[in-house]
């Protein structure tokens, strides 16, 4: 993932990734079979800046594969395909890794940031079970080698269906603070749409983190998700590691162009695991400009 983050434009010259939409995705349970997927189809547009479409640039995900019931051991697999048809085996390293894989249900449970491997073929796979029945959206987050996408990061998706009767969670409120492995994480700042600092503070027990362990070459990362289709957007703090302190705060720069819901997820390493804080925001709209500096990006890492 790139050190540059920018969000997309999006028609009419509006730097886009988020709507006004407010609202929870559609949990569909019963037949044990992939979700109909409306970007089966090569996408520009909306649906392609906020990783939407599992097609762009002539790039695609395609052979997804994955278990289809709840607890059912298994394998998630798909390829990347490149303008010519063939699977992509090249890929730049961003961020430590050659790709990112994040999955979410469509009410924002469920989110898992994973790496899977790939083959000779260019298949790329992980071994995963789901947790719960429902529809999930699978996001792969990637540069190819060759540079035919032009700059920017390449975030494709795709939707599988668990099934069994999935029972939808409401949007958790807004809030300041969140609990995660005995972890409180205190929020600072508010995402507009003019752009806007937003900071994080990590605590155990009461003190200050100070010694956050660098995860995928930052001290944390942050993912937003549109509550209403889960369009994504993977932003990365300011500062390097080893140069920006290793905690207590790590700070962030974006901008989304409307109001909305979005669902938040930080991670954070430290004591030698993965943490996620998850939040739920409500953004308004601004039209004074943030004078914070930092980047942010779409559908895409950096």
């Amino acid at each position: 993932m790139r050190d540059r983050l920018k969000f997309a434009a999006v028609g009419g010259g509006l730097v886009a990734l988020f709507g006004v939409a407010l609202g929870i995705g559609a949990l569909v349970g019963g037949p044990a079979e992939q979700a109909p997927d409306h970007s089966a189809m090569p996408h520009t547009g909306r649906d392609a800046a906020t990783g939407l479409s599992d097609a762009q640039s002539g790039y695609a995900m395609a052979d997804v594969t994955a278990p289809t019931e709840p607890n059912q051991a298994g394998s998630l697999r798909f390829r990347i395909t490149g303008p010519d048809g063939a699977p992509v085996t090249r890929f730049t390293t961003r961020h430590d890794k050659k790709l990112h894989l994040i999955v979410v249900r469509s009410d924002t449970t469920g989110y898992r940031h994973a790496h899977p491997t790939m083959d000779a073929t260019g298949t790329w796979s992980i071994e995963w079970s789901w947790a719960a029945p429902g529809t999930y959206r699978v996001f792969a987050d990637f540069v190819p080698e060759d540079g035919a996408a032009g700059p920017g990061d390449l975030v494709l998706s795709r939707t599988i269906t668990v099934s069994g009767a999935a029972v939808p969670q409401p949007l958790p409120p807004p809030a300041r603070s969140a609990t995660v492995d005995g972890y409180q994480v205190t929020s600072a700042g508010d995402l507009g749409t003019a752009g806007s600092e937003l900071r994080f503070a990590v605590a155990r027990d009461g003190v200050p983190v100070s010694d956050l362990e660098p995860y995928l070459g930052a001290y944390a990362h942050l993912v937003a998700l549109r509550a209403s289709d889960l369009a994504y957007l993977h932003v990365h703090p300011q500062g390097e590691v080893g140069r920006t302190p290793a905690g207590p705060e790590v700070s962030f720069h974006a901008q989304a162009p409307s109001a909305g819901a979005y669902r938040l997820y930080l991670d954070f390493s430290h004591g030698g695991s993965v943490h996620t804080a998850e939040f739920t925001v409500e953004v308004e709209s601004s039209t004074v400009p943030s004078t914070s500096g930092g980047h942010s990006h779409p559908g895409g890492g950096r």
